[in-house]
């Protein structure tokens, strides 16, 4: 274990806060580390270390957070334990309990003489072979390490040590021995039933008995004091939740400045467990399952919440880019930005979970195959889901259209108002609107009208088969008169006038023309134009219209 998380953990032991754990690693820069270098030494170091502090805890019945000489002490009780199995969080926790459980048992056990135990000169007599030593009379091994930052050296086992809180358990009714005056009677009571505070020590300790009796593994004044915070905390991190959302809608429209300010709220959320466990670890000095169970749900919450603070900013930070002037931000940009910003946003969720999951103490191989198993299960049930997504992606990359153009597609023909992540909306030309899956928008045809450089009309004028030879040419030439450089005429796309065929009932002339800008109700106008021009043209010459062929079947009565 590092010697920065051992600093952290005996602040937590012996009431430090946390704000001066950078002043602890510069002051005890000068203390000698224990002396662990045989079990022997390990086990007067810890003996004396916890001595010491007892002497202190019995003078005073509060420890000095400020004392150089406590921390320094703590650091040499600690340097005597192996907590390289314990996970980052129970480290900091559970550290100060085995200490003080092992002490407990030390004062029940009748200890052989000191120089019966073997020291450095059998060490290194055996050489290699020496790796352990436990206790006579009890199960609490002192071995050596094997690797890590403490190589080589003597120190109470991880199996010790994962196991300290069980053996004090079994033995605690012992009496304690009587032996030697180096025992300290009192000291797992004191741990429990301590506040952390000065300012509350002297009145905790003025209280009846009773209230500092344990219930399930707890003082019985600490009760209320962690009910209350725990209430506390939960309506604090609802209402931080709560202001966000709605600050969210209210200002993500109106400013992005403010907008993006919001993020203050779920900072705070994820910062509000934390401080909890401070108030309870600190504070109220609550240890045992309570406060493992404690620490690992805050930890767990405010794992969740750093995962929405994840989405939350990236969020602002897609918003922030989209808000540029160059980007519309109802256009596919836009949507693309918010895409990729969706999918960053999900890694690093994935991974402040793989960290965060690591700190709790699972192993990273479970956690990885937890998510791919959990990831592949998800893209079982949501196959539908992701078909749209990358539907998207390919409207993204595309760019077939932009809100605000008229495209037909299937049945449809309307403006389109929003491109979503799912889907697209498009109001019709009835008026009705519509929602259209963007995985069929990607798969199937879309006719995009608003791009189109021109609007191109063909009609079909039909003139009477009895009408003679140059009076059909004549209608052809006033029609290719009247289109003659006309409104609206782009010089690529001449007007184009042509008899083109003979029907059952009728000569056929066949007319193209192209209007441009493609203003559709300039047109329209334009068309209605033109065909008044042509209708007064061939009264004048006298030309009629064909009239539609009509067949009459009579069935007489037989």
């Amino acid at each position: 274990m590092s010697p920065i998380i051992k600093r952290f953990v005996t602040g937590l032991l012996f009431c430090l806060s946390p704000w001066i754990n950078a002043a602890v690693a510069d002051s005890t820069a000068s203390f000698s580390p224990a002396d662990t270098s045989s079990p022997r030494s390990t086990l007067k170091e810890f003996i004396d270390a916890s001595n010491e502090i007892y002497e202190v805890v019995r003078d005073n019945k509060y420890i000095d957070r400020d004392s150089e000489l406590i921390r320094s002490t703590a650091m040499r009780m600690l340097d005597c334990l192996d907590l390289s199995d314990l996970p980052a969080f129970a480290s900091e926790i559970r550290a100060s309990e085995v200490a003080i459980c092992l002490k407990e048992i030390l004062d029940r056990t009748d200890l052989p003489p000191f120089d019966e135990i073997p020291g450095t000169e059998e060490v290194s007599a055996e050489g290699e072979k020496l790796t352990s030593w436990r206790i006579p009379g009890t199960r609490i091994t002192i071995s050596r390490v094997e690797e890590g930052p403490q190589k080589h050296e003597f120190l109470f086992s991880a199996g010790t040590v994962d196991r300290a809180v069980r053996y004090y358990q079994d033995v605690k009714s012992y009496p304690y021995r009587t032996t030697t005056p180096d025992t300290s009677p009192g000291f797992y009571n004191w741990y429990f039933s301590s506040p952390g505070n000065s300012t509350i020590a002297p009145f905790i300790n003025s209280l009846p008995q009773v209230f500092r009796d344990q219930i399930f593994g707890m003082a019985a004044w600490k009760w209320p004091a962690l009910i209350t915070t725990i209430i506390l905390a939960y309506f604090v991190m609802f209402y931080l939740f709560r202001i966000h959302s709605r600050l969210t809608s209210l200002w993500k429209e109106k400013s992005i400045v403010l907008y993006c300010l919001t993020i203050v709220f779920p900072a705070l959320a994820v910062l509000t467990p934390f401080m909890v466990n401070f108030i309870v670890r600190d504070e109220l000095i609550v240890r045992g399952r309570a406060l493992y169970l404690i620490e690992f749900i805050s930890l767990m919450v405010s794992l969740f919440a750093s995962i929405y603070l994840v989405f939350a900013a990236s969020n602002r930070v897609a918003e922030v880019i989209i808000n540029s002037p160059k980007i519309n931000p109802q256009g596919l940009n836009a949507q693309l930005f918010r895409i990729v910003s969706r999918l960053m946003s999900l890694i690093l969720a994935v991974a402040v979970f793989l960290v965060g999951g690591q700190y709790l103490g699972v192993k990273l191989t479970t956690l990885l195959a937890s998510a791919g198993i959990g990831g592949l299960a998800i893209a079982l049930a949501a196959q539908d889901t992701l078909k749209t997504l990358f539907g998207t992606i390919m409207l993204m990359a595309d760019k077939p259209f932009r809100v605000g153009e008229r495209i037909q597609f299937k049945k449809y023909d309307g403006v389109v108002e929003d491109i979503g992540l799912r889907s697209t909306r498009v109001r019709l030309l009835t008026g009705n609107l519509v929602t259209i899956p963007n995985d069929e928008l990607a798969r199937f045809d879309i006719e995009n009208i608003t791009r189109r450089p021109h609007i191109r009309r063909t009609a079909n004028i039909k003139i009477p088969l009895d009408t003679p030879r140059d009076k059909l040419e004549q209608c052809v030439e006033l029609i290719r008169g009247a289109l003659k450089d006309h409104e609206a005429m782009n010089p690529k796309f001449p007007p184009r006038v042509f008899f083109n065929d003979f029907n059952d009932d009728s000569f056929n002339i066949k007319i193209f023309y192209w209007y441009s800008p493609p203003e559709f109700w300039d047109f329209l106008a334009f068309s209605e134009k033109m065909n008044l021009e042509i209708f007064q043209a061939f009264e004048k010459q006298g030309i009629n219209f064909s009239q539609p062929y009509r067949v009459v079947h009579n069935d007489a009565e037989s």
